[in-house]
């Protein structure tokens, strides 16, 4: 079986994304492309370049008979309504993150799939497909340095544009490690603080504050900071260092040679995301080719979007207030159709 694909939104991980379907991942291929009208000729460019059929309207393309399953890769907002829509017409849909921004559209997903009786949505959280995340993962599960007591985490970009504003750090950037973070450990977070350290970057602009740090406590009182760096000029720089009892377990960058030269010995630096989780994304679309084609989604669900949304919306309210924020999760709907187990993880 090969699963045709629609895509929506074909902008820069949107485009990653059709290049990776189309030649790296067996038994997937994107039939039909669409994205706003402003961007008509670029998608009907891309369309006839590999084949597909052109869109106009979003909900056209996800009801078409031609499409088996939907990947949502538009801007932030519209998310919601287009899985709401693949749910209605039974397809599988992969949605990037955030899933939505408002938790209270989260719940209304999981209504949606809740009651159409299967589990069709996964969240791209790609994290939990990268073999660093997932060996540090197993060392923790492991339990033979003890029990983690403090995370270190930066979420460090080259540069960003003048399109990217202050609330994105928390609401676009850190959402990776919302999701990430509790499912590394194996619980959730139960309150948020973001500062604004009072000097910047002269490399930002005037509706960013860059950078910021988020602090994070988990149930059992794990501290987690957080820095988020989105104009740090040297490289997609994504570290987590976790200290245990009895040792510290920390990601390495997937870069596998060395330069010495000039009296210096260096390792490169990632130099954006598709560069550092190119083997995870990969890894994320052949996993959830496979479940669509067994027709039961695995991987990241709506309940893990909405915790993540819970998290960053109670970490932009920090930010207004200058006050720790509790992040208040409601009772998992339905443990057993999500996966959930007592410390309400579902990956």
């Amino acid at each position: 079986m090969v699963v045709n694909i629609g895509l929506i939104g074909v902008g820069a991980i949107g485009k990653v994304h059709i290049e990776r379907i189309q030649n790296r991942i067996s038994g997937a291929q994107v039939v039909a492309v669409c994205d706003l009208p402003k961007k008509e000729a670029e998608t009907k460019k891309i369309a006839k370049a590999i084949g597909a059929e052109y869109f106009a309207d979003g909900f056209e393309l996800i009801k078409s008979d031609k499409v088996d399953a939907v990947v949502i890769t538009t801007n932030d907002p519209a998310h919601p309504q287009y899985t709401l829509a693949a749910i209605e017409a039974d397809k599988h849909v992969f949605c990037e993150k955030p899933m939505a921004v408002d938790p209270a559209d989260c719940i209304k997903v999981m209504d949606a799939e809740m009651k159409h009786g299967k589990r069709l949505v996964q969240v791209g959280f790609m994290r939990a497909f990268d073999r660093g995340y997932d060996e540090v993962k197993a060392e923790l599960d492991s339990h033979k340095y003890g029990e983690p007591l403090l995370l270190h985490c930066t979420h460090r970009n080259p540069s960003v544009g003048t399109e990217y504003d202050t609330p994105m750090a928390v609401e676009n950037t850190a959402v990776h490690e919302m999701f990430t973070l509790p499912w590394l450990l194996g619980e959730n977070f139960i309150s948020a603080k973001v500062t604004l350290p009072r000097k910047q970057t002269r490399n930002t602009h005037s509706n960013l504050h860059d950078p910021q740090m988020i602090y994070l406590e988990t149930e059992s009182g794990v501290l987690v900071d957080l820095e988020v760096f989105v104009n740090c000029q040297w490289g997609y720089d994504i570290n987590c260092k976790v200290v245990c009892e009895t040792g510290e377990l920390s990601l390495l960058d997937p870069h596998y040679h060395e330069v010495k030269t000039a009296n210096k010995d260096s390792v490169p630096i990632s130099e954006d995301w598709s560069d550092r989780f190119v083997q995870a994304y990969d890894t994320e679309f052949q996993s959830w080719t496979n479940s669509v084609i067994a027709d039961k989604t695995s991987g990241p669900s709506a309940w893990d979007g909405y915790c993540a949304s819970v998290s960053t919306a109670a970490a932009s309210k920090s930010r207004e207030t200058g006050k720790t924020e509790p992040i208040n999760l409601i009772d998992c709907p339905n443990p057993e159709f999500y996966g959930v187990s007592k410390n309400k993880e579902s990956v």
